[in-house]
């Protein structure tokens, strides 16, 4: 059984399809209203959810319960990795709305050993970028209203690595103490006299220094898609680790989850790059003192493990004035980022009101000066 297949549910009363309801725990019939808690359709998910050894993944050595094969279909104008249902053969992506045909072939990705379920239902979602919307300066005249009008905003999950890693790092440097001398210096009045002044001038004090520090990482986040922007990705965050559950197809059902496109050691040495930006805060703590250089640094890394998590994104794009915009909002906080489109009428009618009110002031300055109202002294 392929996990498209897995993630459909039929209702034991009306044989339509059980759709996760997010923050209730539950799957939901649409058609006839019956539910089920997800304990009740068939996993029981408050379990600690294992870490596995980076290595393992790296040479391939896991285990056939830790892969899964699925049809994922590549966006041709984004990149991103749809995940298609056997009897669905095109779609539109849901990033950007460009039509994706299915791939007749399968492919074998690591299987997510996390998930953190939806907490904003579509409705709350699309309220959010209905509130963002209308914060904008510039935006076109009718703008909320053609978002809220638009289609349904689709759920998906988007794929990320998380990282842990036991490091001890050894430095060397330097430690810079600020002290100050007093110098007399020459100093030139407004008035073009030259007097003697006494005035402290900062130095500082080397002096060489080497050490040790050691820090554990814990579930280190790195985006494994690179279907939305960094900037984007960035947006959205923070993310509710400690929601996260032991993966269970019932929390996708109804929903699509993209597959990632960032290998495992892609996603570990971006993972490093946080980490070392890290140990050198650490080391500079170290050191101490008022100034620090650090001459090098290296660093000891063991212990690494990693996951495979599903994070809950709220997605929509559609055409205004003939081009494409995209949103996401953060599933668990309703946070949002998006593409926005810019009202040249508004912009110019902003450009005459400033130049107007402009004009206006310099002639009111000059109006009382020419009454007396105001007199204006050069010096």
């Amino acid at each position: 059984m392929t996990p498209a297949e897995e993630h459909r549910f039929p209702c034991p009363q009306c044989g339509a399809d059980l759709r996760y309801s997010p923050g209730e725990e539950q799957l939901v019939c649409a058609h006839c209203g019956h539910s089920e808690s997800i304990e009740t359709a068939g996993r029981g998910h408050h379990r600690p959810i294992p870490e596995t050894a980076f290595r393992e993944g790296v040479e391939a050595a896991l285990p056939d319960s830790e892969v899964e094969v699925a049809r994922f279909s590549r966006c041709p104008n984004c990149g991103a990795e749809v995940e298609f249902d056997p009897a669905v053969h095109a779609a539109e992506c849901p990033f950007c709305a460009t039509p994706v045909v299915a791939d007749s072939g399968e492919s074998r990705h690591i299987k997510p050993k996390g998930v953190a379920p939806f907490v904003l239902t579509e409705p709350q979602a699309r309220q959010a970028m209905t509130d963002w919307l209308g914060s904008l300066w510039f935006a076109p005249s009718g703008l909320q209203d053609y978002a809220r009008k638009g289609r349904a905003m689709q759920g998906i999950y988007v794929p990320y690595w998380t990282f842990d890693a036991d490091t001890r790092s050894s430095y060397s440097g330097r430690r810079g103490t600020v002290y100050y001398e007093t110098q007399r210096v020459q100093v030139r009045d407004q008035r073009g006299g030259v007097h003697w002044e006494n005035r402290q001038v900062a130095r500082i004090r080397w002096t060489p220094v080497s050490g040790r520090v050691a820090r554990f990482f814990d579930d280190v986040l790195v985006l494994a898609s690179r279907s939305l922007p960094q900037g984007y990705t960035q947006a959205l965050q923070p993310w509710d680790l400690t929601r996260l559950e032991p993966y269970a197809p019932e929390f996708l059902a109804g929903f699509r989850a993209e597959g990632y496109t960032v290998g495992l050691e892609e996603g570990m040495s971006e993972a490093r790059g946080y980490m070392d930006r890290m140990i050198e805060r650490d080391v500079r703590f170290d050191i101490g003192g008022d100034r620090q250089e650090i001459h090098h640094i290296e660093t000891g890394v063991s212990d690494v493990t990693f996951k495979h998590v599903l994070l809950p994104v709220w997605s929509a794009a559609y055409k205004y004035g003939g081009k494409s915009y995209r949103f996401v909002v953060n599933g668990q906080t309703g946070q949002v980022k998006g593409e926005r489109p810019w009202s040249a009428v508004k912009i110019a009618l902003a450009v005459i009101a400033g130049l107007i009110l402009g004009a206006a002031l310099v002639y009111g300055v000059r109006y009382a000066e020419q009454h007396g109202y105001i007199q204006i002294q050069s010096y």
